[in-house]
């Protein structure tokens, strides 16, 4: 017959239950853990807004002369209602100049045939221009953004938020705009 192996007696008769080391096993919590580290840190740098860098000048000392943009490398637009941008080359003088011929205003919108063209045309046609950008009063900001985009993508080296003048706003009552 079997044998029968009787377990260990105690004082009282009582037989004595076994005591199991109980082991916790960590490797999977982490390996999981490292995985989902692993996860979040890419998924963060991945992650991060595209932002246009925009240098704004330092307030001019009174003894630094006035840096004045030359008139032939110039591009000025004003941005009007409806998404439109009125565009001329060269400076606008004040009225009343002598010699000075009012420039000629010209219309676009922001299409890729239209401010963009007007862009790399000048570019081609006066390296390193320019471009100073105003803003009327029925634009919009959504419309400066859009125009700063475009400097971006022309990838203009030289462009300035400039306040109207206004010899810029006589301009546009006198081509009714």
């Amino acid at each position: 017959m079997a044998e029968i192996q009787a377990s260990p007696v105690t004082r009282g008769g009582k037989p004595r239950a076994k005591k199991i080391a109980f082991r916790l096993d960590m490797t999977p919590m982490v390996d999981l853990a490292f995985l989902l580290l692993t996860f979040f840190m890419l998924t963060t740098t991945f992650n991060k807004p595209t932002v246009m860098d925009l240098a704004m000048p330092v307030k001019p000392d009174v003894d630094e002369p006035d840096s004045a943009v030359p008139a032939k490398k110039a591009l000025t637009l004003i941005l009007g209602k409806n998404s439109q941008v009125h565009y001329f080359f060269g400076l606008n003088t004040p009225a009343g100049t002598p010699n000075e011929p009012r420039p000629t205003l010209y219309t676009t919108n922001f299409s890729d045939a239209g401010l963009r063209q007007v862009l790399l045309k000048r570019q081609r046609q006066q390296p390193a221009p320019v471009v100073l950008i105003k803003t009327s009063e029925g634009a919009k900001y959504h419309d400066l953004i859009d125009a700063l985009d475009e400097m971006n993508i022309t990838d203009q080296k030289k462009y300035a938020l400039v306040e109207m003048e206004r010899a810029d706003e006589d301009l546009l009552r006198s081509s009714n705009l």
